[in-house]
Protein backbone atom coordinates (compact mmCIF):
# COMPACT_ATOMS: atom_id res chain seq x y z
CA UNK A 1 0.00 0.00 0.00
CA UNK A 2 1.35 3.41 -0.91
CA UNK A 3 1.42 6.41 1.38
CA UNK A 4 -1.24 8.04 -0.79
CA UNK A 5 -3.51 4.99 -0.54
CA UNK A 6 -3.11 4.79 3.24
CA UNK A 7 -3.70 8.52 3.59
CA UNK A 8 -6.89 8.20 1.56
CA UNK A 9 -8.16 5.41 3.82
CA UNK A 10 -7.29 7.48 6.89
CA UNK A 11 -8.89 10.61 5.48
CA UNK A 12 -5.57 12.44 5.69
CA UNK A 13 -2.98 13.91 3.35
CA UNK A 14 -0.03 11.86 2.06
CA UNK A 15 2.31 14.15 3.99
CA UNK A 16 0.63 13.01 7.23
CA UNK A 17 1.60 9.40 6.49
CA UNK A 18 5.11 10.47 5.50
CA UNK A 19 5.53 12.23 8.87
CA UNK A 20 4.36 9.07 10.68
CA UNK A 21 6.80 6.89 8.75
CA UNK A 22 9.74 9.22 9.33
CA UNK A 23 9.06 9.56 13.05
CA UNK A 24 8.34 13.29 12.80
CA UNK A 25 4.90 12.63 14.28
CA UNK A 26 3.82 10.15 16.91
CA UNK A 27 0.77 7.93 16.54
CA UNK A 28 -1.92 8.34 19.16
CA UNK A 29 -3.97 5.39 20.45
CA UNK A 30 -6.99 6.06 18.26
CA UNK A 31 -4.78 6.31 15.17
CA UNK A 32 -2.97 3.09 16.13
CA UNK A 33 -6.28 1.24 16.30
CA UNK A 34 -7.34 2.65 12.93
CA UNK A 35 -3.97 1.79 11.38
CA UNK A 36 -4.28 -1.74 12.71
CA UNK A 37 -7.69 -2.10 11.14
CA UNK A 38 -6.52 -0.79 7.77
CA UNK A 39 -3.15 -2.58 7.68
CA UNK A 40 -4.30 -5.83 9.27
CA UNK A 41 -2.43 -5.97 12.57
CA UNK A 42 -3.53 -6.19 16.19
CA UNK A 43 -2.46 -3.05 18.08
CA UNK A 44 -2.42 -4.94 21.40
CA UNK A 45 0.07 -7.46 20.00
CA UNK A 46 2.17 -4.64 18.52
CA UNK A 47 2.34 -2.85 21.87
CA UNK A 48 3.24 -6.14 23.55
CA UNK A 49 6.19 -6.53 21.20
CA UNK A 50 7.34 -2.99 21.92
CA UNK A 51 7.06 -3.62 25.66
CA UNK A 52 9.05 -6.85 25.35
CA UNK A 53 6.10 -9.16 25.98
CA UNK A 54 6.59 -11.26 22.88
Amino acid sequence: MTQAQLADRLGEYQSFVARLESGQRRVDVVELIELGSILGFDPVVAIGHIAGNK
